[in-house]
């Protein structure tokens, strides 16, 4: 074999598609099966398009909504408005990464699912990967997307892993009378929620807080009660929507801290390489653009003699020059909010700066690739 793509999230199967088009032999391992739900914001910004399109994964048949305004909101309610300029669509996760696995079979990617990585050792210049299952698999190179946080990351002893995350996400499907083409940020004590729609008439709502936050008030509901419905725009959602499902999708250790993008030769994509905060809302984009990144010095590495140095230190190179500085700039947005006062005081000095306002946007965000 001569490609291992570990996760099967929007980074590990765009770079599979894009190598199995390019004719080379590829296998996903995918610890879960399609269609699954993922706690994700579900806006995509339209950088992805041209890219999407070119490796035959076009998601317009799915029909995804048309997001071309944005609101972000104090925690008391006051209301900063923007167009975005490159303008973006909703789908669910549930929907497109079951489309990309797809488009990735039709390719001829080789899929295992429901089989996790356990282990991943480099000798000899290749990579030997223990699975769940009890097999071993042997590749060339090997791509690591799989998310967040991994039992991996433990395993390659990633200092991001030993360091504790205050963070949790929690996202529901639902159904609200607002506008299609707007996404909402709402900030609360502790946190912010963001709602936009998707496909099909329903809208993602996520919102990010804090473990002691939870913790404070004992439940989910009695957390949403007491703190994100302080805010009228949240207080109308709890109060009119319809909720798709009872129970919400919720992750535990959302960590935004710095990560490398090469591990133990690993060339690592989406959240595995770093995660923007929810807050600039581009983490889809950024992990569909890792996944090219990376399938593009891959295919150099097999065209240009198999230099596993110049590929590590290529791609490091595109990383960074795409990523670094959205990441920094994403953390430090983030920490204009949680407070309720500085929220407050972010909020209502930034309505009156527009340009500042879609200068930070155009910077959290790329260009189409």
């Amino acid at each position: 074999m001569q490609i291992a793509v570990i996760g099967g999230g929007l980074a590990g199967l765009t770079s599979a598609i894009t190598l199995a088009n390019r004719g080379l032999s590829v296998t996903l391992i995918e610890k879960k099966s399609y269609p699954l739900h993922k706690v994700c914001g579900e806006y995509v910004s339209n950088e992805v398009l041209p890219y999407l399109r070119a490796i035959g994964a076009d998601p317009a048949v799915l029909r995804p909504a048309s997001i071309s305004r944005f609101m972000l909101t104090s925690p008391k309610g006051v209301i900063l408005e923007s167009p975005l300029d490159l303008g973006g669509f909703g789908v669910s996760r549930y929907t497109l990464d079951h489309f990309l696995y797809q488009v990735a079979l039709a390719k001829g990617v080789q899929v295992r699912l429901q089989t996790a990585v356990q282990d991943v050792q480099f000798a000899d210049n290749q990579f030997s990967l223990k699975l769940s299952n009890g097999d071993t698999l042997r590749a060339e190179v090997a791509l690591g997307a799989y998310g967040k946080r991994s039992t991996l990351d433990r395993q390659l002893n990633r200092s991001f892993f030993a360091k504790r995350s205050p963070y949790i996400g929690v996202k529901y499907h639902l159904r609200l009378d607002m506008p299609t083409d707007l996404i909402a940020l709402h900030n609360f004590e502790d946190g912010y929620a963001g709602i936009s729609a998707i496909e099909d008439g329903r809208y993602c709502f996520c919102y990010l807080t804090t473990r002691e936050n939870l913790r404070r008030h004992g439940s989910i509901p009695d957390m949403e009660q007491a703190t994100l419905q302080q805010n009228p725009h949240l207080r109308r959602i709890f109060s009119e929507a319809e909720f798709l499902y009872e129970q919400p999708e919720v992750i535990n250790e959302i960590s935004f801290a710095t990560k490398t993008c090469v591990e133990n030769h690993m060339l690592m994509c989406g959240d595995a390489a770093g995660m923007i905060t929810p807050l600039c809302g581009n983490g889809m984009a950024m992990a569909i653009h890792a996944g090219k990144l990376a399938a593009e010095q891959v295919v150099q590495y097999f065209e240009n003699g198999r230099n596993r140095q110049a590929l590590e230190a290529g791609y490091t190179l595109a990383w960074e020059r795409q990523f670094k500085q959205r990441l920094q700039l994403g953390r430090a947005v983030q920490r204009l909010f949680g407070s309720p006062l500085l929220s407050e005081v972010a909020v209502g000095t930034l309505r009156y700066l527009p340009a500042a306002v879609r200068l930070i946007m155009r910077q959290t965000h790329g260009q189409p690739f």
